[in-house]
């Protein structure tokens, strides 16, 4: 069954617009979106979150503005540029 209670938020995921729920973590709305948050430094593995409460540094991402923020507990707003790779200075 589709949620139809919940507005849809606009978003920027590496470049490509995408939508989310009012209410969704960044964490939620990447997921949603695509089936990783990152790749590992070690290995190249996909990565998806780990501790998904804020504990550990697995979903860590970066704003637009290079602000950096945690997926799984920053709630996703309206017209937010996510980026999952760090961005090229």
């Amino acid at each position: 069954m589709t949620e139809t209670h919940r507005k849809a938020v606009n978003f920027v995921l590496d470049g490509t617009s995408a939508t989310a729920l009012t209410g969704d973590t960044v964490l939620s709305a990447i997921l949603l979106t695509t089936r990783r948050v990152r790749n590992t430094e070690f290995s190249g593995e996909p990565r998806a979150g780990f501790c998904l409460m804020g504990a550990c540094q697995d979903c860590w991402v970066q704003l637009e503005d290079g602000t950096r923020i945690r997926a799984c507990s920053t709630i996703i707003k309206d017209g937010m540029c996510i980026q999952t790779r760090p961005i090229e200075a």
